[in-house]
């Protein structure tokens, strides 16, 4: 892999950058080229882009408590 490549890996980790508009022009054109040909990161991008316009129309009385109890113990593993 070349220098002007990124990974899988580098494109998860810049993909809210990506999505907020604020990854810069060499790095977006990167991301944009690796899309091209990676149809899982597509994929991945695609599922980033749904997920954060679903979670804008969610309230907390729409969560089943279980569910809502759930999602906070995994957030809570990531955070350590």
């Amino acid at each position: 892999m070349s220098e002007r490549e990124i990974t899988c890996q580098e494109l998860v980790e810049l993909v809210t950058e990506y999505l907020d508009d604020s990854l810069p022009p060499d790095r977006r054109l990167l991301f944009e080229e690796h899309l091209a040909f990676c149809s899982a990161c597509g994929t991945y991008l695609e599922q980033m882009r749904l997920t954060i316009r679903l979670t804008g129309t969610l309230r907390e009385d729409d969560l089943d408590p279980i569910a809502r109890d759930s999602m906070l113990a995994v957030l809570r593993g990531f955070a350590r």
